[in-house]
């Protein structure tokens, strides 16, 4: 069963075709509306327009990007729009901010602009930017890519604030855009003069009395996700980092990637991959951070010092070695795991750190949860459900953005599934085997099908008994036990309220019905909360299942609330 993927251990689907706006021919002798709107702002004394007969144009993107100063939100969006013959890039008003909180204005809807108005960019001569102040949605439309041509592009940066790139819609912690670069290959041909190396260990000697620093030569071990540390207040141009563990013989240190490295690096440094670094500088460690579980116990943990790669004082240098160029005697340790069956899962305490592999039978939709009540920052997670032939109760597992969005939106049934770095939650030593589950840590990361090859848990005993069991599969009985769609409120809701509240005080779980519909009106897309009422059943309604689905409005499905 599943050949491919048992022999890992995609063909382009057309893109969508968009449609020409009602009333513009997309010739090139055809006026552009959303040009001739831009001269007549840029001419207006009010530098403000309202328009009786707006013309439907498509909207191509929604961008989020940080904001600058003491705005009153924290983030701003760019819309870039076509109107049949040119395209162009136009600021959203904060006041219509919550269209996209909503995701009622995204790409593939035609719009009609109201009104908008005009900004000049002091930090850039003769040039200012559209913000739109009032539009209306055409969601009826047919959408259609035919005939979207260049004409208008601009530099996919942002219209504000002098920023260097946006962010994703919906988290902070995924690479998104152009800045970021595929995976580097490794080096062909590599001379590593091996008597110049300092080992991890030396290096907690010899770092204060250095000014130039030895090259290390070292494997990564671990990797975490990006942490985006960006204030409106603040100008870094890239404020990213991301954290590394990296070994060699003597013993294993954090590496921290900064900055402008991150888009460059982050995709190439792979857990398992060895690199030779030159031109680094090294603090002490960061003592708050959380730190991985090690799966090689025999590698010794060094936790002083970390070392620190940026693009300048001094500018990182750093090599990709190929896994047959590595030689025996520079003693580099190897990647070790910690995989769990589900029949070990019941034997294990609470906040225990493992590694699984299962066949995903489960796929829950994608969730979002806020750091604080009053943020605009949201966590981005989804709950996924394997079996691995060792029980009758599959994994359960919360799985958080690891930074990879590659894999995070394409986990699908029947996949094989790998998450490394898994924290196990049981709150209540009493709580059945089914209400256990797995919970992505710092230093997690996951792999579904097609991005199992060359990685380093391929040999692992238990990954490998996994496959064997796999081929001992029936698919068709295989496929019975799958979940195409529907909605699990996970995790399971307590037996008790007095356990419900045990961490929380009672005045901050329990919501009124006053409250209520204020609550669900600020939920913002895919965002899920848990809602406690207290009240008196008066009546009970007997209501169809049918019926149900069929009159749920769409939108109900983005945001989730639960009581």
């Amino acid at each position: 069963m599943q050949a491919a993927q048992l022999a890992e251990f995609d063909a382009e689907s057309p893109g969508p075709s968009f449609r020409t706006a009602p009333g513009l021919s997309s010739g090139p002798a055809a006026g552009s509306w959303l040009q001739h709107t831009r001269e007549q702002l840029q001419v207006s004394q009010c530098r403000r327009l309202v328009l009786p007969d707006p013309v439907p144009v498509l909207v191509l993107a929604v961008q989020r990007y940080l904001g600058e100063g003491a705005r009153p939100a924290a983030y701003c969006y760019d819309v870039s729009l076509w109107d049949g013959v040119s395209r162009d890039t136009w600021l959203l008003s904060p006041e219509l901010a919550q269209w996209v909180h909503r995701n009622r204005l995204r790409c593939g809807l035609w719009a009609r602009i109201g009104r908008c108005s005009y900004r000049f960019l002091e930090k850039r001569l003769s040039s200012g930017l559209v913000c739109i102040e009032e539009l209306e949605l055409e969601e009826g439309h047919g959408a259609g890519q035919d005939g979207v041509t260049g004409h208008g592009e601009r530099e996919d940066i942002p219209l504000l604030g002098g920023r260097k790139h946006y962010l994703p819609l919906w988290n902070n912690e995924d690479p998104y855009g152009g800045i970021w670069k595929e995976g580097k290959p490794a080096e062909e041909q590599l001379n590593v003069n091996v008597s110049k190396i300092c080992s991890l260990q030396h290096l907690e000697n010899i770092w204060r009395c250095k000014t130039a620093l030895p090259p290390l030569l070292v494997r990564i071990m671990h990797k975490s996700r990006l942490r985006f540390f960006g204030k409106p207040d603040k100008k870094t141009d890239i404020p990213y980092q991301a954290y590394f563990e990296v070994a060699d013989h003597s013993g294993m240190m954090s590496l921290v990637l900064w900055n402008s490295l991150c888009p460059e690096w982050f995709n190439t440094l792979q857990v398992g991959r060895i690199i030779l670094i030159q031109q680094y500088a090294v603090k002490k460690s960061y003592s708050k951070r959380t730190l991985p579980t090690p799966g090689n116990l025999q590698v010794k943990r060094l936790p002083s010092l970390e070392i620190s790669l940026n693009a300048r004082d001094p500018p990182a240098s750093i090599n990709i070695i190929k896994e047959n160029l590595v030689k025996p005697e520079w003693r580099l340790p190897s990647v070790k795991y910690q995989f769990v069956t589900r029949a070990d899962l019941n034997d294990l305490p609470h906040n225990k750190v493992c590694d699984v592999i299962g066949l995903v039978n489960f796929v829950g939709r994608c969730e979002r949860k806020r750091f604080s009540d009053d943020s605009e920052d949201f966590w981005l997670y989804r709950w996924i459900q394997i079996i691995d032939g060792t029980s009758d109760i599959p994994f359960l597992l919360e799985i958080f953005a690891t930074s990879q969005p590659e894999i995070f939106e394409k986990i699908h049934p029947l996949s094989y599934l790998v998450c490394t770095q898994m924290r196990v939650i049981r709150e209540d030593p009493l709580d059945s085997p089914g209400a256990v589950f797995l919970t992505t840590s710092n230093e997690s990361q996951v792999f579904i099908s097609g991005h199992h090859k060359g990685q380093p848990y391929i040999s692992d005993r238990k990954v490998r008994n996994f496959i064997s069991w796999m081929k001992t599969q029936n698919e068709a009985e295989v496929k019975k036990k799958v979940m195409i769609g529907g909605y699990h409120p996970f995790p399971l809701t307590p037996a008790t309220f007095t356990k419900y509240c045990n961490e929380n005080k009672v005045e901050s779980v329990l919501t009124s019905f006053g409250e209520l519909r204020n609550v669900i009106e600020h939920l913002h897309y895919r965002e899920h909360k848990r809602i406690a009422i207290h009240g008196v059943i008066v009546a009970l309604r007997y209501v169809e299942y049918n019926d149900i689905t069929r009159n749920t409005p769409d939108k109900e499905a983005h945001s989730a609330s639960r009581v």
